[in-house]
């Protein structure tokens, strides 16, 4: 079931409340001249757990951002969770991104599988091969392989995924959140054509990263 987009990530109500009351709580006894770097932060927690909803392209081919972010890797190279040589997309995101993941295609989740690791800055990539990772086998309707993977980063400490395996997903459908800055790795199979270039910046759902 696709999970409504209520603006601000559920994830984050906890984190949003903890420190609404604890700004409210030094405005009334202390006053602004104290509160305002809460007030600050407030507005971070804000902005990091906020969950918009995007337009989905209807092209058939097209294969979507999983996340927002910087393309930082466009390469074929070997996927070890489908176990083939593939294209290899990347995407990192840092903490003035929204963090929720979405599915890149439709299909049916064949292999869910969680990996502990290291937490090294997501931006270098042996990050995607030795950081905490949570990795995502899908086929499409037509046969195609597409691998999704979250990476925790060197501050993200809490990979959530809530599919499984033989679940169906739908493109544009919430999947799963990192928090605090990270990666999210996306193996095509070869000969899909890349429609992002390294540095660009990208959006879940709304972006295609490549063709079948």
């Amino acid at each position: 079931m696709n999970y409504p987009h209520p603006i601000i990530a559920r994830e984050g109500w906890p984190f949003l409340l903890i420190i609404a009351v604890l700004t409210l709580l030094v405005q009334i006894f202390a006053g602004f001249s104290w509160a305002w770097p809460f007030w600050l932060l407030t507005a971070f927690v804000v902005q990091f757990f906020r969950d918009p909803p995007r337009p989905i392209p209807s092209q058939e081919n097209a294969v979507l951002s999983a996340a927002d972010g910087r393309v930082v890797a466009v390469q074929t190279c070997y996927d070890p969770y489908a176990e083939r040589e593939a294209l290899m997309i990347s995407v990192f995101m840092n903490v003035f991104n929204a963090h929720s993941q979405r599915s890149p295609v439709d299909g049916v989740i064949q292999k869910a599988a969680y990996f502990p690791g290291a937490f090294l800055n997501a931006a270098l990539d042996k990050s995607s091969l030795e950081n905490e990772r949570n990795a995502l086998v899908v086929e499409t309707e037509a046969g195609q392989t597409v691998t999704v993977v979250q990476v925790a980063g060197l501050v993200a400490r809490r990979i959530l995924c809530y599919v499984s395996t033989n679940d169906a997903v739908k493109r544009g459908q919430r999947y799963g959140f990192i928090r605090f800055g990270s990666r999210v790795d996306l193996y095509l199979p070869l000969g899909s054509r890349p429609k992002v270039a390294i540095g660009e910046k990208v959006f879940a759902s709304s972006t295609i990263l490549a063709e079948f």
